[in-house]
C-alpha cells in the first residue's frame, strides 16, 4: 500500500469481501470503475445508478433494512446535498422514530473534487462539507489523513452497527501519506 489511494482501493476489496456488502452509485461499474477502485470487485456487488443522489442513499437504506450492507459512493461530496433528506431525516433517525424496529447501516464514501488538478473541475464540484456533516448527523463522519488512518476507517465502519460517513481528498490520491 504506497499511497492514499492504493488504501482506498484496499479497504474496498477489504469491505467486498463479505458477500452482503453492495456498492451502489452511478459509475461504479462503468467506465473507469469509479476511478479504478471497484475493477477488483465482483459485478454483482456493484449497483450502477443514474445520477441520483437521494435515490442512491434511499435505496442503500432499503437494502441495508433487507440485511445487505450498502456502499454509497459520492464522487463529489457537493453532491451529497441531493440526498439529505434520506441522509438526515431517514438513515440518521429511523431507528428512533421506528422504535428500533428498523436500524439502516450504510457507509458513505465521498469525495471531495482535486483542486491541485490542471482541469480544475470548479467550486461545485470541491467543497468540503465535513464539519456541517458532523452537526446534521448522529453517525461518524471521518475524513482519514493518511493511508493507515483511511483503512482503519474502513474497518471500524464494517465492524460497527452505526453508518459512517467516510470522506476523501482526491488531491491526496498519489501522496504517500
Amino acid at each position: 500500500m504506497k499511497t492514499y489511494k492504493d488504501a482506498i482501493k484496499k479497504s474496498m476489496n477489504f469491505l467486498a469481501q463479505d458477500p452482503k456488502t453492495l456498492f451502489i452509485g452511478y459509475g461504479v461499474k462503468t467506465g473507469s470503475k469509479g476511478g479504478g477502485f471497484f475493477s477488483e470487485i465482483n459485478e454483482s456487488q456493484l449497483i450502477e445508478t443514474p445520477v441520483a443522489e437521494g435515490l442512491m442513499l434511499s435505496l442503500a437504506i432499503g437494502l441495508s433494512i433487507e440485511g445487505y450492507k450498502p456502499v454509497v459512493f459520492y464522487e463529489r461530496f457537493d453532491f451529497i446535498m441531493n440526498a439529505m433528506d434520506a441522509l438526515v431525516n431517514h438513515l440518521d433517525k429511523m431507528k428512533t422514530i421506528s422504535k428500533a424496529e428498523y436500524a439502516p447501516k450504510a457507509i458513505i464514501r465521498c469525495v471531495i473534487g482535486g483542486k491541485s488538478n490542471p482541469f480544475f473541475t470548479g467550486v461545485t464540484h470541491t467543497q468540503d462539507h465535513t464539519e456541517a456533516m458532523r452537526k446534521l448527523v448522529s453517525f461518524p463522519v471521518l475524513k482519514p489523513t493518511s493511508k493507515e488512518e483511511m483503512l482503519e476507517a474502513y474497518i471500524e465502519a464494517y465492524n460497527s452497527d452505526k453508518s459512517y460517513m467516510i470522506i476523501e481528498e482526491k488531491d491526496w490520491y498519489a501522496k504517500t501519506i
